[in-house]
C-alpha cells in the first residue's frame, strides 16, 4: 500500500513538473517574438544641409586716393550710409594750391589765344600761330581738369549705400596713396555661398526645372531658421576636383539687416526622392563603416545583409541598394538574436511602422 501511494505521489509531482516545464516554455516562446516589417516603398522627400558662407551683394575696401594728413571723420564704425556721403578729409591744402596755379595758367593762356585770334582775324598771324595758341589753351585746361580730379580725391565719399566696418586710421594720421581706410558693406541683399556634392548635384539639375527647387532655407548659427527664404540663382562652371564639390550662391534678401557679411549657417535644401525604399534607422546596425540589416528568411532564420544609404532624414533611412520590397527585416533585438538563428515573429505594417516614427511622407 505504502509503495502505491508512493509511485502516486512520484506520478504527481512528474506531471506538475512537466506542466509548469511547458508553461515556462510558452512564457519563454512570447517573451522571444520579435517585431518584423518590410521596406515602405513611396515618394518623398529630403532636405540635405550644406555649411555656407554670408556674404555681402558688393564688399569693397575704401582706400586713400592721395598722400595727405586725415584731417576730418564724418562718419563712425557700423554706421549705415548713403550713396555720395561725405565719409573721410584728406588735408586738400596742397591740391587747392595746385587748383588755383592751373586756373591762372589757363586764364594767362586764354588772354594769349584771344590775342592770337584777333591777329589771325585781321591776318597779321598765319593759322599755325593760332593753332599752336588753341592746343596751348586746351592744355592748360586740362590741366585744370586734372587739378580739380585730384582735389576731389582728397573726399572720400560712399560708393553706395551701405554699413561701415571699423576705422583702419585714425584722425592725424598721414595716410598714403591707396592705404586702406575702411570697408563697406552692401546688406540689402546678402549672397550665401555652400557646396554641393557630385550626386547631389545631379540630383538637383534633374528635378530642379520640374519641382521648383531653386528655393532654399538658411538655418542660422543659433538653429533658428531665417524668416526669408532664398533663391539659388548661381552654380559655378567646374568641381572642384579635391572635394568632388560644385559650388551654389543663393541670394536672400535682408530687410532688416539681420545678416552680416562673414556670418555661417547651414544651407537647407529640400528634393524629391521618387519611389524611395525607407526603413526606420533602428532596424539597421554598423560594422566597419558599413551598414546591415537582419533579413528574416523563408525557414524564420535571420541573415544579416549589407544595404547601402542613399539618404538620411530624421528617423529613417533611404536605401540604395540591398533591399527588395518584399524582404522582411528585424525591427528590434538586434543584439538579442544570432547569425542563421532561427525566430518568432509577429509582422508589422511598413506604413504603420513609419508613421510611428513622424515620417511625413507624400
Amino acid at each position: 500500500m505504502k509503495r502505491i501511494l508512493m509511485l502516486m505521489l512520484m506520478s504527481l509531482c512528474a506531471l506538475l513538473g512537466y506542466t509548469s516545464c511547458s508553461h515556462k516554455e510558452e512564457e519563454k516562446e512570447e517573451e522571444i517574438k520579435y517585431s518584423v516589417s518590410s521596406p515602405l516603398q513611396t515618394d518623398t522627400t529630403i532636405t540635405n544641409q550644406y555649411v555656407c558662407q554670408i556674404r555681402s551683394i558688393q564688399h569693397i575696401e575704401l582706400r586713400a586716393l592721395e598722400k595727405g594728413y586725415l584731417q576730418k571723420i564724418f562718419v563712425d564704425e557700423g554706421q549705415y550710409v548713403k550713396k555720395g556721403q561725405l565719409m573721410f578729409q584728406i588735408l586738400p591744402i596742397q591740391y587747392q594750391a595746385e587748383l588755383l596755379k592751373a586756373e591762372a595758367e589757363a586764364n594767362f593762356v586764354g588772354v594769349e589765344y584771344k590775342n592770337t585770334k584777333s591777329l589771325a582775324d585781321s591776318n597779321i598771324v598765319s593759322k599755325n600761330e593760332l593753332a599752336l595758341a588753341k592746343a596751348k589753351l586746351d592744355k592748360a585746361n586740362a590741366e585744370v581738369t586734372l587739378a580739380k580730379v585730384h582735389l576731389g580725391f582728397t573726399e572720400v565719399r560712399a560708393p553706395f549705400d551701405g554699413i561701415m566696418d571699423h576705422f583702419q586710421v585714425r584722425l592725424g594720421s598721414l595716410v598714403n596713396e591707396g592705404d586702406l581706410l575702411t570697408t563697406l558693406s552692401d546688406n540689402s541683399k546678402m549672397w550665401v555661398y555652400f557646396n554641393v556634392p557630385e550626386a547631389e548635384y545631379l540630383n538637383y539639375k534633374t528635378h530642379a526645372q520640374q519641382e521648383n527647387l531653386n528655393s532654399v532655407n538658411l538655418l542660422m548659427a543659433n538653429q533658428r531658421v531665417y524668416n526669408y527664404p532664398g533663391v539659388v540663382q548661381t552654380i559655378e562652371a567646374d568641381f572642384n576636383n579635391e572635394t568632388g564639390n560644385i559650388a551654389f550662391r543663393a541670394t536672400f534678401p535682408n530687410p532688416n539687416g539681420l545678416l552680416r557679411h562673414g556670418e555661417t549657417g547651414n544651407i537647407q535644401m529640400t528634393l524629391p526622392l521618387k519611389n524611395a525604399m525607407i526603413i526606420p534607422q533602428k532596424a539597421t546596425f554598423e560594422v566597419l563603416e558599413k551598414k546591415y540589416v537582419y533579413v528574416i528568411d523563408k525557414d524564420s532564420k535571420v541573415r544579416s545583409r549589407e544595404i547601402t544609404i542613399g539618404a538620411e532624414m530624421p528617423h529613417i533611412f533611404a536605401v540604395r541598394s540591398g533591399l527588395s520590397k518584399d524582404d522582411k527585416i528585424l525591427l528590434e533585438g538586434l543584439r538579442q538574436v544570432k547569425e542563421n538563428e532561427k525566430i518568432q515573429y509577429k509582422f508589422v505594417q511598413p506604413a504603420s511602422v513609419i508613421a510611428n516614427l513622424g515620417l511625413y511622407a507624400e
